[in-house]
């Protein structure tokens, strides 16, 4: 704030320093009076011997000889008395009012009022609520998440606090949920490893009965090898269940289903990406294709279409991309294909498992969960999403639902 105040008495005081020059320059041209240089220039004429009429000279009105007469020597008017070849004329003039510098000054002190009105309403409007929330990031950056950002009406901020504020709820609920998902890890870890030490306590003390050969009939020494074998595949069973539970518990996804037509989700998708895959040289295509309502969440299929561009392009050869389309009974299925596919066909099976990755990632950065996210997001909305690798091509498939 204190940097724009400067600022601001500079351009007044340039405004003003501008002002003073012009006058100054404007002062020494009146210096040099027009009607004394007609004076100087009628007096020539007289000593010449030529006749003088005023009419000749714009700042002149009368050019009268002395007669005699009292009235020559009247302050009436403004005048000069020459003395010319022995006689004396008295030359009367007007002179022109300085309107130029009205104008100039009259026009510098709008000015003057017009910058002065701008840089407050900038200074009130802009510079002084930005200052107030220019400390929000860093405090939402330190966790500050509790506290709601104050609502202003400001033409300029009032939309980016009004985002900024759904960042902070969002974020607060995110580590909400983070805090509740440890705790819910934590308890289910706890539950299990307390319910796995049953089945392992029992494989020990059949495998321990077993090396001291207090079996001895056969009977007896399979129906321990069978103990432990039905122990360990409980064991086995319990494991499955952590790794599903913090294989896809860990991220929740808020789907709000409602209906909307295809182009809702398609035309923002090729204006995002046209324009960035022409400069890549990149082919690009989107089918014609029949705008139908479908059933879901646009926002989120908006999202799994990102994802599904993005893979295109970070996993493609750049040749080509395209979008099309088809119908399968209650469903329509929109597809993303790419050129230049290094993928196995045999590792397809898990290409939406979270946090996996192909054998043709290699260099390119990734965390393995953006289809795993789309996934999620189509069935979140009743829908699927598969992929194919034919001939060089990566295809992935959303199936939507149709209202």
């Amino acid at each position: 704030m204190k940097t724009y105040d400067a600022l601001f008495a500079a351009v007044l005081a340039l405004i003003a320093a501008a002002a003073l020059t012009v006058n100054i320059c404007m002062s020494k041209a009146d210096a040099g009076k027009q009607y004394l240089v007609d004076a100087g220039r009628i007096c020539r004429e007289i000593e010449a011997g030529r006749e003088v009429s005023a009419e000749d000279y714009p700042g002149v009105t009368a050019v009268t000889r002395y007669s005699g007469d009292d009235s020559f020597f009247t302050d009436d008017g403004q005048y000069l008395i020459r003395n010319v070849n022995g006689e004396m004329y008295r030359i009367e003039y007007i002179t022109p009012q300085s309107d130029g510098r009205v104008y100039v000054n009259a026009a510098f002190i709008v000015c003057a009022v017009i910058v002065t009105a701008v840089l407050i309403y900038i200074r009130q409007a802009v510079i002084k609520p930005f200052n107030r929330i220019s400390s929000l990031p860093y405090e939402l950056s330190k966790g500050n998440l509790t506290v709601p950002l104050t609502e202003q009406k400001s033409r300029y901020f009032g939309k980016f606090l009004w985002g900024l504020d759904m960042l902070r709820e969002e974020l607060e609920k995110s580590g909400q949920r983070g805090l509740e998902q440890a705790k819910a890890e934590k308890t289910m870890l706890l539950s299990l490893s307390h319910d796995i030490k049953t089945p392992l306590s029992g494989i020990k003390l059949s495998a321990k009965a077993l090396q001291r050969g207090i079996y001895t009939d056969r009977e007896k020494q399979a129906e321990a090898a069978g103990n432990i074998g039905r122990h360990a595949d409980e064991i086995e069973r319990y494991v499955n269940e952590i790794i599903d539970k913090l294989g896809g518990g860990f991220m929740q996804l808020e789907v709000n289903n409602t209906e909307f037509y295809t182009d809702d989700v398609i035309h923002p998708t090729e204006v995002q990406y046209r324009e960035r895959l022409a400069a890549s040289h990149t082919g690009f295509a989107v089918e014609k294709h029949a705008n139908v309502l479908l059933k879901g969440d646009p926002e989120r299929l908006t999202e799994v279409m990102q994802n599904l561009m993005e893979n295109a392009v970070k996993y493609g050869d750049g040749r080509e991309i395209c979008i099309s389309f088809g119908e399968e009974e209650d469903c329509c299925l929109i597809t993303v294909r790419n050129s230049g596919c290094t993928l196995p066909e045999n590792e397809l099976t898990h290409i939406f498992d979270s946090f996996w990755r192909g054998s043709n990632s290699e260099g390119r950065q990734g965390n393995g969960l953006g289809l795993f996210i789309c996934r999620r997001l189509m069935h979140g909305m009743n829908g699927d999403i598969f992929a194919q690798v034919k001939d060089g091509y990566m295809s992935v498939t959303a199936v939507c639902r149709k209202a």
